[in-house]
């Protein structure tokens, strides 16, 4: 029993939130319970607890009708609790309605997966670590989630890890692998699938108690929403006796003896001892409870829990025409990226068509003068050989005409007649070289011309 003042600080821990609250010693377990639930804004109150440390190290649940400060809590200050999930659903689909159950629900399963509270195969263990990874980054986006990006989320169980010779960027691209197939999926939807999964292990859902038998032989007592089942001591998995609760008429314990009763008269008494009074108070609360909600899915929803699918169904379809028209406005932003894309490309090759244009014009121009210098030379050329050959030709005339001239004077002019013949020819051989040239940049030019053309329509363009 916790003593002291008038008021009490109590801390409480949800699985994403701690509440502190001041609490009175009269205040009740539902008080402080009801206190929880509407700060937190939850109202299917009816799957969830408030857990402690009692002064012995045992967890127990809080007594709703029975004062806070009058239960085997631990001394501290502030008093310390959890808010849990005490009691689970049949089928989570069904049965899970507002968005901030399902989000308790799949924080508390996960962290008993991960931590191995609850038995998990490896290949689920990776299946199930894709859907956390949805529920929390949403979509796989390459630009954004590139290797290593989930290198500090606690993604599996340390036993999986440890059994298998996978690195971690390995396991990191398997997750990555499945991540990628659930594009599209809402953060909820996600986590409604990691339940669906989850709910199929064979220790989800299941409170164990140790008990020994008449013959004082150790096992385990399973407490779920389907009934209780009994296992061996070195296997929780597999179940060895199964009461399910359509089939049980009566439970009740005497001290250390808990007795299950069949509804089969025939049938005998299902008798265990467990270690102390304080154990069977609990086995005894977590059955009625369990069996209250086994009956409660077996009849018509109540107003209040009709009113509340209803909400949220409207709430779902409400986010889904949100969700659309996110992906609309993203699918036309990407449209508008892409195409700018294209303009920025487009413009990019112009700007390069218009750099090898700008130097094929130049270089076509360069020619161009280049033919004309050459043009010029060999007119000047042309114009040299027809003045030298004049000459010859009248010094030949005048070779003629003088046939009396003095020796010395005829061989004289002879002479000269021959240095002014290998002139025009040397000339003339110049202007043939010219010549040749010449042809041979008007081809050039031509091909320039064509070139400067089509530059200049680029250029236009």
């Amino acid at each position: 029993m916790v003593a002291g003042g008038k008021q009490m600080n109590v801390r409480v821990t949800t699985m994403d939130a701690e509440l502190e609250f001041a609490i009175q010693q009269t205040t009740t377990g539902k008080q402080l319970f009801d206190q929880v639930v509407k700060t937190i804004g939850l109202r299917e109150v009816w799957f969830f607890g408030l857990q402690y440390t009692d002064s012995k190290g045992d967890l127990t649940w809080i007594k709703l009708y029975k004062k806070v400060m009058q239960q085997d809590v631990k001394k501290e200050n502030p008093l310390q609790f959890k808010f849990r999930a005490k009691f689970y659903p049949e089928d989570v689909a069904d049965e899970l309605i507002q968005e901030i159950t399902l989000k308790l629900f799949y924080l508390q399963v996960k962290n008993a997966i991960l931590s191995d509270e609850i038995y998990c195969p490896p290949e689920t263990s990776v299946l199930l670590a894709s859907y956390a990874v949805q529920a929390r980054h949403g979509d796989h986006n390459p630009a954004l989630h590139g290797a290593g990006f989930l290198a500090n989320d606690r993604l599996l169980p340390q036993r999986v890890t440890d059994q298998h010779k996978m690195s971690r960027e390995e396991w990191e691209q398997s997750i990555t692998n499945w991540w990628q197939e659930h594009r599209g999926m809402l953060r909820e939807d996600a986590m409604m699938e990691y339940l669906k999964i989850a709910q199929d292990l064979e220790m989800y859902g299941v409170n164990y108690f140790e008990i020994r038998n008449k013959k004082n032989t150790e096992l385990w007592l399973g407490v779920d929403a389907l009934g209780l089942n009994i296992y061996e001591k070195d296997d929780k998995l597999t179940p060895k006796i199964g009461f399910p609760w359509s089939e049980i008429r009566n439970i009740s314990f005497n001290d250390r003896k808990f007795i299950i009763k069949p509804i089969d008269k025939k049938a005998p008494d299902f008798v265990f001892f467990a270690p102390r009074v304080r154990v069977n108070k609990r086995i005894l609360a977590l059955c009625m409870g369990n069996h209250e909600l086994y009956m409660r899915r077996r009849k018509p929803d109540t107003i209040d829990v009709q009113q509340m699918k209803a909400q949220a169904r409207e709430e779902k379809l409400a986010k889904q025409a949100q969700r659309e028209k996110l992906q609309l406005e993203i699918a036309a932003r990407e449209r508008a990226e892409k195409k700018q894309q294209e303009y920025e490309d487009r413009l990019r090759q112009m700007q390069e068509e218009m750099e090898r244009s700008q130097a094929n014009l130049m270089e076509a121009q360069d020619m161009i003068r280049r033919l004309e210098e050459q043009l010029r030379q060999l007119q000047a050329a042309k114009e040299e050989l027809e003045r030298r050959q004049n000459e010859l030709q009248a010094m030949m005339t005048r070779l003629e005409e003088t046939k009396n001239m003095e020796a010395a004077e005829r061989a004289k002019l002879e002479e000269e007649i021959r240095t002014k013949q290998e002139e025009v020819q040397r000339i003339q051989q110049e202007v043939e070289v010219k010549d040749t040239e010449t042809r041979r940049l008007q081809e050039e030019v031509e091909e320039a011309r064509r070139k400067q053309d089509e530059a200049a329509a680029a250029l236009a363009a």
